[in-house]
Formats: C-alpha cells, sequence, structure tokens
C-alpha cells in the first residue's frame, strides 16, 4: 500500500455478464462523480454484457449512456491474479502494460458481479475489497440459504419451498395450494426484480414458473406477506452504521424492475412511516442478519413489517443501487451520510480491511 501522501488507485467495475448491466452503468457513474480525487484516482474497468474487459479512459456521461465502448477510450485489460503485484494488466498493441490498483470497487449488480464470483477473483489476487466478501456475496444472491441462515437466528423468514427444472408440474401446483394465494415465484438467484411475478391463482402459476426459470435454473415459490416493505442501509465490518429505515409505499402488488428505477406509481419515504420503537427494532433485525450471513464493508437489508408489527426478512442487496437518488445512499443521507462521504467511508473501510 502506498504512503499516506499518495493517492490510492481505486479500480470501479461497472457493466457486467447480468440482467443487470443497465443498473450498474447508473450506480457507476455516480460513483466515479463522487469520488474524492484528492485521495483516490480512479481506474475504470467496464465489463460488456458478453463479459469482454476493457480500461476505460474515456468521459464518465458515456457509462449511463451506455456508449463507453468506443474506439479510442478502450483497452483491453484483465485483472493479474498474482497477489505479490497487484495490477490490472493493459492488452495494448505495443505490448502488456501493468496498472497499480490499491482497492477494487465492484459497482457491479446480479450475476458475474454481485453473487461472489468477481470477489473470488480479487480475493485470490489480495487486492482489499470494497463490500461484502465471497461466501457473504454468495450467501446473500441466494434467496434460499439466506433464509435459511436468517431464520437460524430467531428472524421470521417466509413460508417458502424450491423447485428445479425437473420438478414437475403437478408438484408445483400442490407447492401453490400449500402456501396459498396470492404467492410470489422469483429466481432463487437473481436481482432488480427480474423474473419475479405475484401470481394470484393457480391459472398464473406456470407463466410465473416459465419467467423465473429465464433467469436461474432454481426458483422459490414464496408465501406472501401482508403489509410493506422497508429496508435498512448498513455500513461496517465490526462496528456497524446504519442508515434511516425507508418504506416502499406500493399502489399496485410488486416494487417490480420499473417501479425500482422510474417510481412512476410508487413512493418511498424515508424516514419510514413508523414509530421510533419500531425503527429501532428494524434497524437491530437488519444488524443481526448482516453479521449471519457474514456481510462486511456495506449492504441494504430488506424487510417485511406486517400489520401486527411482526418483521420478516426478504432479502439483502450486498451491491445495491448508488445512484444518489438509490435507497441505500438515501437512507445513509438521512442519518447524516452525504453521498461522497458515504463512498470515502466505503473506501477507507476497504483499507482497513
Amino acid at each position: 500500500m502506498k504512503n499516506s501522501m499518495e493517492k490510492l488507485n481505486v479500480a470501479i467495475f461497472f457493466g457486467g455478464c447480468s440482467s443487470e448491466y443497465s443498473v450498474s452503468l447508473e450506480s457507476a457513474a455516480a460513483v466515479i462523480r463522487s469520488l474524492d480525487r484528492t485521495l483516490y484516482e480512479p481506474v475504470l474497468i467496464g465489463i460488456t454484457q458478453r463479459g469482454d474487459w476493457f480500461y476505460y479512459t474515456g468521459p464518465v456521461e458515456q457509462i449511463p449512456a451506455d456508449t463507453w465502448q468506443t474506439a479510442g477510450h478502450c483497452v483491453p485489460a484483465l485483472l493479474s491474479p498474482d497477489r505479490s503485484h497487484h495490477h490490472l494488466l493493459l492488452l495494448k498493441e505495443t505490448g502488456v502494460e501493468a496498472l497499480p490498483v490499491d482497492i477494487a470497487f465492484p459497482v457491479l449488480h446480479g450475476r458475474n458481479g454481485e453473487d461472489g464470483t468477481l470477489q473470488g477473483l480479487l480475493e485470490l489476487a489480495g487486492i482489499p475489497l470494497a463490500g461484502c466478501g465471497v461466501l457473504a456475496s454468495a450467501l446473500c444472491m441466494d434467496k434460499d440459504r439466506a433464509h435459511t441462515l436468517a431464520k437460524a437466528t430467531g428472524v421470521r423468514v417466509p413460508r417458502a419451498m424450491t423447485a428445479s427444472r425437473r420438478t414437475p408440474p403437478d408438484v408445483l401446483l400442490a407447492l401453490g395450494e400449500e402456501l396459498g394465494y396470492p404467492l410470489f415465484v422469483k429466481p432463487v438467484k437473481a436481482g432488480s426484480s427480474y423474473g419475479v411475478t405475484k401470481v394470484p391463482g393457480r391459472d398464473r402459476l406456470a407463466e410465473a414458473v416459465k419467467l423465473a426459470f429465464q433467469y436461474d435454473d432454481e426458483i422459490i415459490i414464496e408465501e406472501n406477506i401482508d403489509g410493506f416493505e422497508v429496508g435498512c442501509a448498513v455500513l461496517g465490518r465490526e462496528e456497524l452504521t446504519v442508515g434511516e429505515v425507508d418504506e416502499i409505499e406500493l399502489s399496485g402488488g410488486l416494487f417490480d424492475f420499473t417501479e425500482k428505477y422510474t417510481l412512476k406509481t410508487s413512493a418511498i419515504h424515508v424516514p419510514a412511516r413508523i414509530s421510533p420503537k419500531k425503527a429501532s427494532q428494524i434497524q437491530e433485525t437488519a444488524k443481526t442478519i448482516y453479521r449471519a450471513l457474514g456481510c462486511s464493508g456495506f449492504a441494504r437489508v430488506d424487510m417485511f413489517l406486517t400489520p401486527q408489527g411482526e418483521i420478516v426478512f426478504n432479502e439483502v442487496n450486498t451491491i445495491p443501487g448508488f445512484t444518489e437518488h438509490s435507497r441505500y445512499p438515501g437512507m445513509m443521507k438521512a442519518a447524516g451520510i452525504s453521498f461522497p462521504e458515504l463512498i470515502s467511508r466505503i473506501l477507507k473501510e476497504a483499507v482497513r480491511s
């Protein structure tokens, strides 16, 4: 690591071989703009939807516009796994050039970025990582296993059952009848509500199952929880900082991809319209889940609050949306932590790890 007077090179990964590629472009652009340039120098690594890696040197504005893959701004690149030299290797026509990397900040959502795969490469290379490590990333992406561990701590989770492509249709219908309608069908490992359907009755189950299998080879059929969704932003490793609890107000029955990123008919309230006592209980539950799943760095813990005041675990996003208007930064801002300060604290946490 460099001395305290030198800037640290921060490898910011964006894009990705994932259905959430476009979301990553928006998040990464916001992170890059908010980076403290007196302390950190961005090293931008764009990953195409095909999985090609490039060192990007062009304008930040071209990233969210998805016009970043242009000649003159991109050099093919790969990360060296050699622990003795933390380098991004630039594959130039004149030969290989090594660019030092001090910290890695993956701003990737979904598979091949948020699920432990990239985290594994970074840990193999010995590069300090901003955010959750391999195990926590993989566990949190897997809704079924995350629920199992959260339940072991005493946190309530929805009744649910998993199914594979080999599960017969009559068994799926029986699962639906056992859980009761309405219910949710979800890919076990996917984010941004891709492949998620709220199923009102058995006649719509097969269609929902087909959609979920487009995103994963394993699906989860889950009971509907009455009430509304609340979230809690968590930051840190040993000593945890939590943001204000937020609340999602739905006009329909599902906070789907469109609603998450446009809020056309939905609203997010920060802080949530609940009592301080209940907000504190939600924050403590979020910390319990965060620790149970081995999270570190940062994550957003999503839960439901029932009409009876019971807290029910939904999921953990280890790389939540990072635009200035996203839920995670919004909860931290309500707690007095600005977006630029949040990015700096995340990077400082990575250096200390």
